[in-house]
């Protein structure tokens, strides 16, 4: 007897569709609403560390998202300059434990159309082109308003709607994200064949110059600067922007600049923190993911939590038989310090950079995420 056996869920991300999953899964009813007209086959590529991997798995899928990744071990640190030298050759701790590699990295499109197929698969009905516009509560329920109509009423409702939350919102919770000082360059671009795992640069002209291999012919690149309104930049200023501010880098970015020159998208963001103090729900109503924490990608650690996010709140729901304060206070005790120190760690990082403080214990940090993530949620 599972605690739940009608779940709504706002929001077609990572925990959303891991939620969707695992809970399908387990025979409960579940539909999923998102906002966008259908599943977004546009974005650049992700992270995951090995703590994200094991969770999909979990999920039944990870032979499909190693299949459609690049897995691989260790970082490299470049110098900026001249022939770009690597520096450092730094080994990954395998997070997820010894069956998975320390890293992988894919297109964020490849990773949702897998997601979702796995969702549907398992009986989830998911509802694009529609938002959760208003919740109601009563003793043993929540009845859920889509697109300003009532559409049923549900056991629970998952809040896995993002950044911009609406169903945040809607149970009061008054958190937004906030500019860390930091903008991101993204670029979606060929492999080089000199490439075979993550690089950083620091130094030069910006805070972090990096790329990650997403498949055996693909890699995302990007370029972190101060945060500044980018919004006004053509698609064709964006590009010009990427590929000037990338100059004072050599090596591989010879050969990212000349697929931006010829036309590879460059899109920007800026780095944002925010963190939900418990309790993340409102009765019947539970947020998770980008919509109960947030954090600078310095650590590659967002989507990670989201699916940890959805695979604790699964495991309750599943193996008990009420949606109770016991039910709540374990769900919190297993997730909120540990997002905190995810989201801490990560703004910490481009702190120092933003300080310029040159003997910060970057390492130190990120081994210490590292240990703590290597650890079940």
């Amino acid at each position: 007897m599972t605690a739940v056996q009608k779940v709504a869920i706002a929001g077609a991300g990572v925990a959303g569709l891991a939620t969707a999953i695992f809970l399908a899964r387990a025979g409960v009813e579940v539909d999923l609403y998102d906002a966008q007209p259908a599943l977004s086959t546009r974005g650049s590529g992700i992270t995951l560390q090995g703590n994200a991997l094991r969770v999909f798995d979990e999920l039944g899928v990870w032979d499909e998202v190693s299949a459609a990744g690049k897995a691989f071990e260790g970082l490299n640190l470049r110098a900026p300059g001249p022939g770009a030298p690597v520096v450092a050759a730094l080994p990954d701790l395998k997070t997820g434990g010894p069956d998975y590699p320390s890293t992988m990295g894919m297109s964020r499109p490849d990773l949702a159309r897998i997601l979702l197929a796995a969702a549907e698969r398992h009986g989830a009905r998911v509802h694009f082109g529609t938002r959760v516009t208003g919740v109601s509560q009563t003793g043993d329920g929540v009845e859920v308003e889509v697109d300003g109509e009532p559409t049923g009423t549900f056991d629970l409702l998952v809040g896995a709607d993002g950044l911009h939350s609406a169903v945040r919102e809607l149970i009061g919770i008054h958190v937004s994200p906030e500019q860390t000082g930091m903008g991101i360059w993204r670029t979606f671009v060929s492999l080089p064949p000199e490439v075979d795992r993550s690089e950083l640069y620091y130094g030069g002209p910006m805070y972090i110059a990096g790329y990650t291999p997403t498949g055996d012919d693909t890699m995302y690149a990007f370029l972190v600067e101060a945060a500044q309104d980018r919004s006004h930049a053509t698609p064709e200023e964006a590009r010009r922007i990427m590929v000037e501010q990338s100059r004072a880098y050599d090596g591989p970015w010879n050969h990212i600049r000349a697929d931006i020159e010829a036309g590879a998208d460059a899109n920007y963001t800026w780095f944002t923190r925010h963190l939900v103090d418990a309790p993340w729900n409102r009765g019947r109503v539970v947020i998770i993911g980008d919509a109960a924490h947030s954090c600078p990608p310095t650590i590659a650690q967002g989507a990670a939590q989201g699916l940890e996010d959805a695979a604790v709140l699964s495991e309750l729901l599943v193996q008990r038989d009420a949606v109770d304060q016991a039910l709540w206070d374990a769900f919190h005790e297993r997730r909120v310090a540990r997002a905190k120190a995810i989201v801490d760690a990560s703004v910490q990082l481009g702190q120092w950079q933003l300080d310029g403080v040159r003997d910060a214990d970057m390492g130190g940090l990120m081994f210490g995420v590292a240990q703590l993530t290597a650890a079940r949620a």
